[in-house]
C-alpha cells in the first residue's frame, strides 16, 4: 500500500445480503472483491455477524484465499471478539481483525467501545490477536480523551465511527463536527496509534473528511460503494472513491 496515501477496504456484506435473499449464490461475493482488488481497491472488509444475515461462515476462508493472490492487499474482518469473530481470526490471521462493540442483533454498529469500562475484557483478546500476528483496531467514536486508554489496552489501530460526520456533512455542523474527527485523530496520533475510518463515508463526504482529518490510513466502505456499484459497476465505483482520496491528496 502506497503509505502516503489513504487505503480503500471495499466492505462486502451488502453483497452478501443481496444474494441470500435467493438460494442461486448470486451476485457472488468473491466475485465482487475479485473485480474490486483489480480495479484497485487495497483491502477487502467483511463483517460475518452470528446470525449469517449477510457474510456467511463459508465466505470468511474463501475471500481470504483470494486476498492471499492478490499481492499487497489486505484483508479486514471485524465484529465482536466477544461472539464469533476470533474463530476466524484464530484460524486465517487477516491482516487486521476491527472490534466493534456490537450485540448480536444490532441492525448495525453505532457506537464505540467505552473505556475505562471495556478494557480489562478487550486487553486478552488483543493480546492474543496480535500474537497470532493480526493487526488490532478498535471501533471509537471521536473522543480524544479516550486515545491513550486505547493504546494502553494494546490496540494498533483505532477506526473512526464516521456516522456523526455524514450527518452533520453539508450542514452548518459541518466544520463542527469536522474538528471534533480532526482532534481524536491527533490524539490517537499522538498516542501511537493508526487511524482508520468507516460508516456512511461516501463519494460526496469522503475527500472533505481526509482533508480535514489528518493521518487516515484506511477507508472501510460498504453501504454506499455498493449502492454506487449498481449504477457504475464495481470497477468504475472502485475507481470513483479512489478518485476521491487522490483528491485529498493533491
Amino acid at each position: 500500500m502506497n503509505p502516503t496515501k489513504t487505503a480503500l477496504s471495499v466492505n462486502l456484506n451488502k453483497v452478501a445480503l443481496v444474494r441470500n435473499t435467493r438460494h442461486l449464490g448470486i451476485p457472488s461475493v468473491v466475485r465482487a472483491a475479485q473485480l474490486c482488488l483489480e480495479a484497485g481497491a487495497q483491502g477487502v472488509t467483511v463483517h460475518p455477524r452470528p446470525d449469517a444475515r449477510h457474510i456467511r461462515g463459508d465466505d470468511v476462508p474463501a475471500l481470504s484465499e483470494l486476498v492471499a493472490h492478490h499481492g499487497g492487499a489486505e484483508y479486514n474482518i471485524e465484529g465482536n471478539p466477544f461472539h464469533n469473530l476470533m474463530d476466524f481470526v484464530r484460524r486465517l490471521r487477516p491482516h487486521q481483525c476491527t472490534f466493534v462493540p456490537d450485540s448480536e442483533d444490532q441492525f448495525t454498529s453505532d457506537h464505540g467501545w467505552d473505556f475505562p469500562k471495556d478494557a480489562g475484557r478487550l486487553r486478552p483478546v488483543i493480546e492474543e490477536a496480535r500474537s497470532l500476528g493480526v493487526r488490532v483496531s478498535l471501533f471509537m467514536d471521536p473522543r480524544p480523551e479516550l486515545m491513550a486508554a486505547v493504546r494502553a489496552v494494546g490496540a494498533d489501530r483505532i477506526e473512526l465511527y464516521t456516522e456523526s460526520y455524514a450527518r452533520a456533512w453539508g450542514t452548518v455542523r459541518q466544520a463542527e463536527v469536522l474538528a471534533q474527527f480532526a482532534e481524536a485523530a491527533r490524539a490517537a496520533r499522538a498516542a501511537g496509534l493508526g487511524i482508520n475510518a468507516g460508516h456512511d463515508l461516501n463519494r460526496d463526504n469522503l475527500t472533505d473528511f481526509l482533508r480535514a482529518v489528518p493521518g487516515v490510513q484506511e477507508v472501510s466502505i460498504g453501504h454506499a460503494f455498493i449502492a454506487d456499484a449498481l449504477e457504475l459497476g464495481y470497477t468504475g465505483a472502485v475507481r470513483e472513491y479512489l478518485a476521491c482520496i487522490a483528491r485529498a491528496f493533491p
